[in-house]
């Protein structure tokens, strides 16, 4: 990923200078130092490969003493780790380093109706052990989360990784989250779950920082990072499950919106008929093209698998069956024109479908670019996801390593390493 993206995730570096004298009090010294520590460990931590402290000095803009003074710290705490010398260019043999990546570890957890992922990654959010967990249905919410912390120090003890090494965890909720409190203020395919101090929860139960977010959200932040929307900055995730929902990349910032509710295409409204109608009854477009709504559609889906009803039901579809390709239609219709909708909202580069209905279903994709393409001012890219069920999961990781090296930068400073 390019190093640009965690530079605007780190408001407070300082501006790129070299030279410049400062003059003032031990107080702005120490200010001036903790900024130029920010800028260091951002390079050291951006850079995959091994590097010497005059590439960190060209890279940073600082002055050569500065670079070494940090960089020394950097290596006494552990955060640097030192490789030695590499060969001679004519002049003294440059001293080689690299960022330690497991000075500290991540976590990433998605949780959904029935299914919960979990992971353990290092400080780059590189996974070092996964999981894939039953969701339990009949405990509460509290509970739920104890059991989940639980899985988390089990993936920790798994890789050898202390306890108090895990610097940030990212925890991705089908419903609506307040990301400012860390609460899931609603999500419908979860029992009880109305008001969740979510954050508060797992931080006690794991004594480490906590971010929650929409997993949707993180699905879209997941696709730009490893899958399909590499190099979209503004793009959108559009899942169709379970349930339905959108993640909205903006210039290559989430946008949640005033009420952390944008995305929320599940209760679009698809017509007028259905303005009056009861909220949980009306034709929004879960009700009308929503996995279930699917299935009601073709008689044969019975109780099974989705994946297996859903496979038969294309198969069919292309076959010529009048029922399958009626199903088919109906529902590319209303989703086509749900992408068509958002994409004339956000104008976006690429919309990425996931979630159970594209998971393997590539007719019904083509049939959702026909309707956009009738309807759509300007033409949209649209693909399938590159990360499939994991698209959260990977997002749940950028996002913890994002809040950890942030937590590893207050903690040298509480250290005074950086003044």
């Amino acid at each position: 990923m390019k190093s640009e993206t965690h530079l605007k995730d780190d408001p407070g570096l300082a501006p790129r200078t070299r030279g410049v004298a400062h003059h003032g009090s031990s107080g702005d010294s120490g200010h001036l130092r903790r900024l130029n520590l920010d800028r260091v460990l951002v390079v050291a931590m951006e850079r995959s490969d091994s590097f010497t402290r005059a590439e960190l000095t060209e890279a940073t803009g600082l002055s050569a003493p500065t670079v070494g003074s940090l960089v020394t710290s950097l290596i006494r705490t552990g955060v640097v780790r030192e490789l030695g010398a590499g060969p001679s260019r004519g002049g003294r043999r440059p001293a080689f380093m690299e960022f330690n990546s497991r000075h500290g570890y991540v976590a990433g957890i998605d949780l959904g109706p029935t299914r919960t992922r979990l992971s353990v990654a290092d400080l780059r959010g590189e996974p070092l052990a996964h999981r894939v967990v039953s969701t339990p249905a009949a405990i509460g919410p509290e509970a739920l989360l104890s059991r989940l912390a639980t899985a988390v120090r089990a993936l920790m003890k798994e890789v050898e990784a202390p306890e108090d090494k895990l610097l940030a965890v990212a925890v991705g909720c089908p419903g609506v989250v307040d990301y400012a409190r860390g609460v899931v203020g609603f999500a419908p395919n979860l029992s009880g779950w109305s008001n969740v101090s979510v954050r508060d929860i797992l931080e006690r139960a794991l004594e480490a920082p906590v971010v929650v977010e929409n997993d949707t959200n993180l699905a879209v932040l997941g696709e730009h990072w490893r899958g399909a929307a590499r190099g979209h900055d503004t793009c959108v995730f559009l899942f169709v499950g379970t349930g339905i929902g959108a993640g909205v990349l903006i210039d290559g910032e989430l946008h949640r919106g005033h009420h952390f509710m944008a995305g929320e295409i599940a209760v679009m409204c698809m017509g007028p008929q259905y303005v009056e109608v009861d909220f949980g009854s009306r034709g929004c477009l879960e009700t009308l093209a929503g996995l279930q709504s699917l299935a009601a559609r073709w008689p044969r889906s019975g109780r099974g698998d989705p994946a297996r009803w859903m496979a038969d039901l294309f198969e069919a579809a292309q076959k010529g069956d009048r029922a399958a390709r009626q199903a088919v239609d109906e529902t590319a219709r209303l989703i086509g024109i749900a992408v068509a909708n958002v994409g004339s909202v956000v104008d976006p580069s690429l919309i990425v479908l996931g979630g159970a209905l594209f998971a393997q279903a590539e007719p019904l994709v083509h049939e959702v670019r026909k309707v956009v393409s009738h309807i759509s001012r300007a033409p949209l890219e649209i693909v399938v996801s590159a990360l499939g069920k994991e698209a959260p999961l990977w997002g749940s990781l950028l996002m913890a390593s994002r809040e950890a090296r942030r937590q590893l930068r207050l903690r040298l400073r509480e250290a005074r390493i950086a003044g």
